[in-house]
């Protein structure tokens, strides 16, 4: 029988091979372990979740929840919005921005909520499932300061935005960007999604995040995400690719750019995350009771009012969205810039054509996975 390779090595080399197998973790480890990186991309959480409150607590709770949309309501502060709801059945006063639901509407809405789906990304071993007992962590969102041992603590940067773009996505445990890392003001606010979520795109594989500050940024979004897919607009609205976290405007209050979000994403079959914020004794009554009733009002009415949009929308969604596509895209995705010595917008810039086309060109020429710039 042969001797091991090994053998024909010098002691030193002998050693020294030893050494790098013993070290040889981190990233290289992961690229030479037998199903490694497969371990944290889809977890589920075997623990029972911890009772707060009983059965009859959350129970009473929800009635007088849907009693304080029925009876007090809701301000929502778009037009539009308040078009829809009243397509489908709520009571909106002429000349008011308060619109009151029927307790029957608000549960025939959230009860066609799905309860289980697949948020897709540009790799397809990046999907993540949503819904059950599937648990799903994402990096914080819109951190103002950015600090490590060799520059202290500083404003966020897009360099360094980039930096902790990368630091994700070499993390299986971290499965989506859940907004930006920290805030980049170094680029003007007005363009600022376009260049965030353009290197979301490229320096990361998984599922992302887009805004809802705006009409605009989400159509943007929803473009990049479509094109960093490599998909029609038929396949993304069969397969969403794109979340976005709508906070509502306590007390009792969804403001336009929230609900021009919803209009948004949810016309096109993407996610909705509604997440209500209230502080007891500031924007909602003192007590904890008072406190949960209310966020849980306004928690069921965003809820109720996504699947308004998605369940109206249905026959009309690809005429609509090819419409708007139509409405001179280069218009639409006009790219301003910065200029070296700070913040100062550029007048007019060249349409976002061109970054999109390179977007467009690197998804499709490095398939699931990051491509750099």
């Amino acid at each position: 029988m042969s001797e091991p390779a090994t053998a024909a090595l010098p002691e030193t080399e002998t050693a020294n091979a030893g050494e790098r197998r013993r070290r040889g973790g981190g990233r290289g480890g992961e690229r030479t372990r037998p199903g490694a990186g497969h371990s944290y991309l889809n977890l589920v959480n075997s623990l029972k979740p911890t009772e707060l409150l009983s059965e009859d607590a959350l129970e009473a709770i929800h009635e007088t929840s849907l009693t304080v949309l029925e009876e007090i309501g809701m301000d929502i502060i778009l037009p539009e919005a308040r078009e829809r709801m009243k397509a489908a059945g709520a009571d909106v006063s002429e000349g008011s921005d308060r619109v009151r639901f029927d307790r029957g509407l608000i549960m025939e809405m959230i009860a066609s909520v799905p309860s289980h789906f697949t948020l897709h990304a540009r790799n397809p071993r990046r999907n993540v499932e949503i819904g059950g007992n599937n648990l799903v962590f994402a990096q914080v969102a819109s951190a103002p300061f950015v600090a490590d041992r060799e520059g202290g603590r500083r404003a966020g940067n897009r360099k360094d935005f980039r930096k902790l773009l990368k630091l994700a996505q070499s993390y299986d445990v971290v499965h989506l960007t859940g907004g930006y890392p920290v805030e980049p003001v170094d680029i003007h606010a007005s363009i600022r999604h376009l260049d965030c979520l353009s290197d979301l795109a490229k320096l990361t594989d998984k599922a992302f995040h887009v805004y809802s500050l705006g009409k605009q940024r989400n159509l943007d979004g929803l473009e990049i995400a479509r094109i960093a897919r490599g998909i029609s607009a038929e396949q993304m609205e069969r397969e969403p690719s794109l979340f976005t976290v709508i906070n509502s405007s306590s007390p009792l209050r969804l403001d336009g750019p929230m609900l021009q979000g919803i209009i948004e994403m949810s016309s096109r079959n993407q996610v909705v995350i509604m997440t209500p914020f209230t502080l007891a004794g500031a924007m909602a009554p003192v007590t904890i009771a008072g406190a949960l009733v209310q966020q849980n009002a306004e928690a069921l009415c965003g809820i109720a009012f996504t699947q308004m949009v998605r369940k109206g929308d249905t026959r009309y969604l690809r005429r609509i969205y090819l419409q708007r596509r139509h409405e001179d895209r280069s218009a639409r995705l006009r790219y301003a810039g910065i200029h070296e010595g700070g913040n100062r917008r550029r007048s007019v810039g060249p349409p976002l054509r061109l970054p999109l086309s390179h977007l467009e060109y690197q998804c499709r020429e490095h398939p699931g996975r990051p491509v750099g710039l």
